[in-house]
């Protein structure tokens, strides 16, 4: 990542909410082939969230801490504050001397723009402006938000907006925070009403939907020179296993969470 840092763009698209286990009987299964064409062999890689709710798992994220395999470590990391004793900084990790990786990458040039989705990122309130503060540029609109069945449609849209008006110079650091699986998600399975409410299935009809736009998001943060791509969730949630619901709570089904990195080559695919 040190090499890649100033030579590549980069995109980081979390999908906010997005439990593993559904993630990957939905690769497995070929329902996501607009996403499973990049993962590497096709499946998504099993990791543990740095934080059980948006908030503080983009927190950690942004100091470097990405969701860690679930697996013993140490696991050295793709970025990393200069920190005196740090284990999981490694030869190949990009050190920033900045408080975050969002004002790191800034000062290696890069262009940093926020595209938000779920309500930490809507700017209307203090709480709300934190993460997208973090940005040189921030957007967020009702259309982007969690209650608009067309809300990862309409963030791509901004994206190739964003993407066109950079000039071709510039190197890129674009973030998208995909609200489509955090509740409510019921309206995108056919045939489920807001009365029954959320569930299993509908979290995986909003993944499927997701995958169907994501083509148009690699296109263009590819369309200018090789982008560097990670995809993975900030935490997931349950939906009454073990009687639990929701998230922000110890529960596997919130700290599993799928991740993968990849780099996307000039003009991919949509």
């Amino acid at each position: 990542m040190s090499r890649v840092v100033g030579h590549d763009d980069l995109l980081l698209v979390t999908l906010d909410t997005l439990r593993f286990d559904v993630a990957a009987e939905l690769a497995e299964a070929g329902r996501l082939p607009n996403l499973a064409r990049h993962l590497p062999g096709g499946r998504w890689e099993e990791r543990h969230a740095p934080g059980s709710f948006t908030y503080a798992s983009h927190q950690a994220m942004f100091a470097g801490f990405l969701p860690t395999p679930a697996a013993p470590g140490p696991h050295p990391r793709l970025f990393a504050a200069r920190f005196e004793g740090s284990e999981s900084t490694a030869d190949r990790t990009f050190v920033f001397d900045t408080p975050d990786l969002v004002s790191g990458l800034a000062n290696a040039g890069y262009r940093t723009v926020c595209i938000g989705g779920v309500g930490f990122f809507n700017k209307r309130g203090a709480l709300g402006s934190v993460l997208p503060g973090m940005f040189q540029e921030s957007h967020w609109a009702p259309e982007f938000g969690v209650a608009s069945p067309t809300s990862f449609e309409s963030q791509v849209a901004r994206a190739e907006e964003v993407v066109a008006e950079l000039p071709a110079g510039q190197r890129l650091f674009l973030f998208v925070n995909v609200p489509s699986l955090h509740q409510p998600n019921w309206f995108h399975l056919p045939g489920a009403t807001r009365a029954a409410g959320d569930s299993r299935e509908t979290h995986a009809a909003a993944l499927e939907y997701v995958d169907r736009h994501i083509g148009r998001l690699f296109a263009a943060a590819s369309s200018r020179r090789r982008c560097f791509t990670i995809v993975c969730s900030d935490h997931g949630t349950a939906y009454g296993d073990d009687g639990w619901s929701g998230h922000r709570l110890g529960h596997e089904s919130v700290w599993t969470v799928p991740y993968a990195h990849f780099f996307l080559e000039p003009g991919a695919l949509s």
